[in-house]
């Protein structure tokens, strides 16, 4: 409307006329969920973007908080464009990765509680940052935390380029931002740096690939050549354990001794049983309805709930990990961690190795913030990346590091030049 100049707006509105896109999982005025639908009635339509169906049975009664309060709306900052894609119940990576990677959106909302920002914003050369946990609000998408995982779900900012990680962050987190120390200028010399190359050799996970520790170890060089800085190498032996430490701690009471949603009810759908293994043979048939990654978690969540000793002693190391990074870190380190053990897989590829997302979870019982930061591409034109890992409530660091790596190994690449 004319109102203000050009500096008051750019204060004000940050996002005026920016185009974004949004994870399926959350309720956008205006876009319609294919996850919802595909539940209704068994089938998804093919276009990003439909007509609205709202359906409070599934908390879409209302539009998503960090969407709203963030004032990302064509009414105030930014232009909501459509939605992205994801698997069933949100299990393994999405479409926000993809369509951020070529280029179709510039700014993007996840969500990620084992990794589903940090994943898809690898695969696809983007950035990706997940924020402390209790920063950016969760509410206004499916399946929502409920329980002791209200502590490990993060919703927060994807985008090709890292200077918009800060604003996005900024303006998703609304008040919670008070928490962060997003205006303290970051003096990278001044920085400790933590290097660790791999989990130490989980039977679950994937070995590394060799292209991604050597993108990795360019980053130490770099660090150490032109920074001047010291970058420790360090071997933290429960991270070894890091699939089994998440999935003990997802499904651990909270404070007040709630027992966390049981995943098997949520594939149930308003009380409908379900049988995890029965299931796996319905697959093997394409007779189910639900996809491996949701059945293989399911059948985990079930031989967990076997052994509550078991469970105890790897809940109990989750705490203990999480002391021994907070310690390491400080309010001035930060951890150079992979990704992912492996490159982009091929499609169907990731069902024999279905927990290499170890790597990006077991972050989440921690409560770090981690961006995930593009380093280039393999020879095979696919993207690498590394996780930069800071202590809690210290992300200004991570993003600081993330602008950092953009200039020095030249962040996104357009991939028409791949």
């Amino acid at each position: 409307e004319g109102h203000g100049d050009e500096d008051s707006l750019q204060e004000k509105f940050p996002f005026l006329g920016v185009p974004f896109t949004v994870k399926e999982a959350f309720a956008l005025h205006g876009a319609f969920t294919h996850r919802l639908y595909k539940l209704l009635f068994g089938f998804t339509l093919q276009p990003v973007v439909s007509l609205l169906l709202s359906h409070e049975g599934h908390g879409f009664g209302m539009e998503a908080k960090v969407v709203e309060p963030a004032k990302l709306n064509p009414t105030h900052y930014a232009v909501g464009i459509g939605k992205s894609d994801v698997s069933g119940f949100c299990c393994h990576a999405g479409g926000e990765g993809c369509v951020l990677g070529a280029a179709c959106s510039v700014i993007g909302v996840g969500s990620d509680i084992g990794g589903s920002i940090r994943m898809p914003a690898f695969f696809n050369g983007v950035f990706g940052h997940k924020p402390t946990t209790g920063v950016v609000p969760n509410d206004g998408q499916f399946p929502n935390a409920l329980g002791v995982r209200t502590e490990f779900l993060c919703t927060g900012p994807m985008c090709r380029y890292a200077e918009d990680l800060e604003p996005m962050l900024r303006v998703m987190a609304g008040p919670g931002v008070r928490k962060l120390k997003l205006d303290e200028k970051v003096s990278l010399e001044k920085v400790k740096f933590y290097c660790m190359e791999h989990d130490g050799g989980s039977v679950f996970v994937s070995p590394v690939d060799r292209e991604i520790l050597q993108a990795q170890r360019k980053v130490v060089e770099h660090l150490e050549t032109q920074c001047g800085v010291q970058v420790q190498h360090v071997t933290i032996h429960k991270m070894k354990y890091a699939f089994q430490i998440w999935s003990a701690m997802m499904s651990s009471r909270d404070s007040d001794g709630q027992e966390a949603q049981l995943f098997t009810d949520l594939l149930g759908d308003h009380g409908k049983p379900v049988w995890p293994l029965w299931e796996l043979m319905k697959w093997f048939l394409g007779m189910s309805l639900h996809t491996i990654p949701a059945i293989a978690l399911a059948l985990t969540e079930k031989l967990m709930k076997l052994n509550p000793g078991g469970n105890a002693k790897l809940v109990s190391m989750g705490h203990s990990l999480r002391t021994e990074m907070m310690n390491l870190l400080g309010t001035d380190g930060i951890l150079l961690y992979p990704s992912h053990p492996i490159v982009a897989p091929k499609h169907y590829s990731p069902l024999g190795m279905p927990f290499n997302f170890a790597y990006t979870a077991v972050f989440n019982v921690l409560g770090l913030p981690v961006t995930q930061c593009p380093l280039g591409l393999s020879s095979e034109g696919l993207p690498l990346g590394i996780q930069v890992v800071a202590g809690p409530h210290n992300d200004h660091l991570t993003l600081a590091m993330a602008r950092y790596l953009e200039k020095a190994f030249g962040g996104w690449v357009c991939p028409g030049k791949s």
